[in-house]
């Protein structure tokens, strides 16, 4: 089996692995969410209706990454060596990543406007992964407007199409 995408059996099953935790961590928390059947709300307009769908399919395709790299791996010379292992498991910009989601989730979340929170989530997130060779000012000036657009275009959706107060 060739290896086109460059990723091993095992990341393939950490990663999906990760995918399925994810989408199940999602799954049950949109159920957690209030269906507001008082207000005659049907299956389709409760909140966590669509979450709920991303989290399903999240769960199908971190299961099929998960079966993708279960093959891969019985395919595989054991050559790999731990340094090739280890940089996969610990590739800094996955971490970053890992970090600056559970910030955004953890941290801002709940304790400042929904609005402010994601706009710092973008901005920080632009700025972190832009072209390491770009000015500054251009990225931060970027970082910036991703931030403020995208939040404002997150709230407005939410809030006045899918009528769903945001923390």
């Amino acid at each position: 089996m060739k290896d086109v995408g460059g990723s091993s059996g095992r990341s393939d099953l950490a990663g999906g692995a990760g995918w399925l935790i994810f989408g199940l961590a999602i799954l049950f928390e949109s159920l957690r969410m209030d269906r507001f059947t008082s207000m005659g709300a049907t299956l389709y307009t409760m909140p966590g209706f669509v979450p709920g769908m991303i989290g399903c399919v999240l769960v199908l395709l971190g299961g099929v990454l998960m079966l993708r790299g279960w093959r891969r791996r019985r395919f595989e010379a054991e050559a790999e060596t731990k340094a090739n292992n280890t940089e996969v498991l610990f590739n800094p910009r996955m971490l970053l990543t890992l970090a600056l989601t559970l910030a955004y989730a953890v941290a801002l979340i709940g304790r400042v406007p929904f609005w402010l929170g994601t706009a710092v989530f973008v901005a920080t997130f632009t700025w972190a992964f832009a072209p390491p060779d770009q000015h500054r000012t251009r990225r931060f000036v970027s970082a910036c407007v991703a931030g403020g657009l995208a939040s404002a275009i997150v709230t407005l959706v939410f809030e006045h199409v899918f009528l769903v107060r945001l923390p």
